[in-house]
């Protein structure tokens, strides 16, 4: 079973407020596989910096819009 990752994204609402895009048109702009697209969006899957920076371009966000990771406890 793969562990999911910390990483969470915003993909599915800047889809929707792009037109309402569908996966498969992110993942034709993308070059990859719709079950890519989903897997990302889930978060099953954390993509390559270079996708990130990829998938942010393609809604016209910075990366930090698209994809969050948690503030490390410093208990």
């Amino acid at each position: 079973m793969v562990k999911p990752t910390k990483v969470s994204n915003n993909i599915r609402a800047l889809r929707f407020s792009h037109g309402e895009m569908t996966q498969a048109d992110l993942a034709d702009r993308l070059g990859v596989t719709r079950q890519t697209v989903i897997a990302i969006e889930q978060g099953k899957y954390s993509p390559s910096l270079e996708m990130a920076f990829q998938i942010a371009r393609v809604f016209r966000a910075p990366l930090d819009e698209v994809f969050e990771y948690p503030e490390e406890d410093e208990s």
